[in-house]
């Protein structure tokens, strides 16, 4: 009997449900992954991800970061720094590095403590859901905030990133809601953009506003309002949905591996490490879409120029060749192993780390305090089927005495 040719379908319930055991068959069986269904490639193996990542010449984001976008093949208008090749993306990243400081985002500690103390005081004692009732409340509220959004309207940007992800199994571009929803959204931070131009304040809007970057002919060039509000599109959507799956997935994680929780218990300086762990052992973001700008040998494949390529991130930090293990949780692992891709890599390394970082290990130190000891209803969970994303869409829990 002839065993089965693996099959990846990112868009299918099984992808949804966990990918692992198609990324181990991936790696093993076909390193250069073709579909011929979608007509796009994948790369699975660590080595190789990484190295996509930091060839932007031959593995090009200025199409787009999904298949609809990429296949395509026109280059994005949208003035997105995530949708960027250098020079242009250097300029870009130059700019919004200058309001991204170290010392701007350890500001945000005392309001992020605050945003997530208030979430976490308002469920039940005995049992709620990690997801619904904690994790995909306060990211949003911390995004916004920081930006400058008015209270009134930072539940409704949460509601519309989620409708611009969400992907039925099967469904490669976007719905027409979520085209709307990127609309309104787009509007609204343009029009507060328009209020910050007129009247500062102390918020990211105006700080992106003022920020300049002098060019090489020694002009100076400050970013246009499409382009704030672009930039704010994307740090809301990706900011907001990293934590949200993070610490869901922590959740489930650690009933799983209760002897890890315990750790923890015993040293909350383990709980920085703990989150690296997290974003190796299942990554919010299981993959990015590249375009090929040219014919690429590799594995005895030839990927053609301008065909959509999966760096597969999720299967990348699973590569037993890159981390002793890889299929085993465990928060004290050598760090120096190999390249943790959870956050990107190259120069399209995630601009908000630092920030999904924090909030993750604040999150981490209240639920220890909330839930020493607790159980996840496995039978209620619910899992997301979003684009590129994994995670849980509810988790509850009973907390134990």
């Amino acid at each position: 009997m002839t065993a089965s040719k693996v099959a990846f379908d990112p868009f299918s319930e099984e992808f949804f449900n966990g990918p692992w055991e198609i990324y181990r068959r991936l790696r093993e069986e076909a390193p250069v992954y073709y579909n011929e269904e979608y007509d796009f490639y994948a790369l699975s193996r660590h080595e190789d991800v990484a190295a996509a990542y930091k060839d932007f010449e031959t593995y090009s984001s200025a199409y787009g970061l999904d298949l609809s976008t990429v296949r395509s093949n026109e280059p994005m208008m949208a003035k997105m720094i995530i949708m960027m090749d250098p020079p242009e993306h250097r300029q870009m990243r130059s700019l919004v590095n200058k309001v991204f400081t170290p010392r701007a985002i350890e500001a945000l500690r005392p309001m992020v403590t605050e945003t997530i103390d208030r979430y976490l005081s308002q469920v039940e004692s005995e049992r709620f859901d990690v997801v619904r009732d904690f994790s995909a409340l306060f990211p949003v509220q911390v995004i916004t905030q920081m930006l400058g959004v008015p209270e009134e309207h930072r539940r409704q940007v949460g509601e519309w990133v989620d409708i611009t992800l969400a992907r039925e199994p099967g469904q490669i571009d976007m719905s027409e809601k979520g085209m709307q929803a990127v609309g309104e959204l787009m509007g609204l931070y343009y029009n507060i953009i328009q209020q910050r131009r007129g009247e500062p304040r102390d918020d990211m809007f105006s700080r992106l506003i003022a920020a300049e970057v002098e060019r090489e002919d020694g002009e100076k060039e400050s970013l246009d309002d499409f382009e704030i509000a672009g930039f704010a599109t994307l740090l809301g959507g990706a900011g907001a949905e990293t934590v949200t799956k993070l610490v869901g997935n922590a959740a489930v994680t650690f009933a799983r591996n209760p002897d890890q929780w315990q750790k923890l218990l015993d040293d909350r300086s383990k709980i920085g490490a703990a989150v690296e762990e997290l974003l190796r052992y299942e990554a919010p973001n299981q993959y990015n879409v590249r375009r090929s700008m040219r014919e690429i040998e590799l594995h005895g494949v030839t990927i053609p120029e301008a065909k959509p390529v999966f760096l597969l991130t999720g299967s990348a930090n699973r590569d037993p060749e890159a981390f002793t293990d890889a299929d085993t949780f465990d928060i004290d692992r050598d760090r120096t192993e190999a390249q943790n891709l959870g956050f990107g890599y190259g120069v399209h390394s995630c601009l908000g780390a630092a920030l999904a970082r924090m909030e993750s290990a604040i999150a981490l130190e209240r639920l220890l305090d909330r839930m020493p000891r607790y159980e996840v209803l496995f039978d209620e969970c619910k899992r997301v089927a979003a684009q590129n994303v994994a995670g849980w869409s509810s988790v509850p829990v009973r907390v134990l005495n």
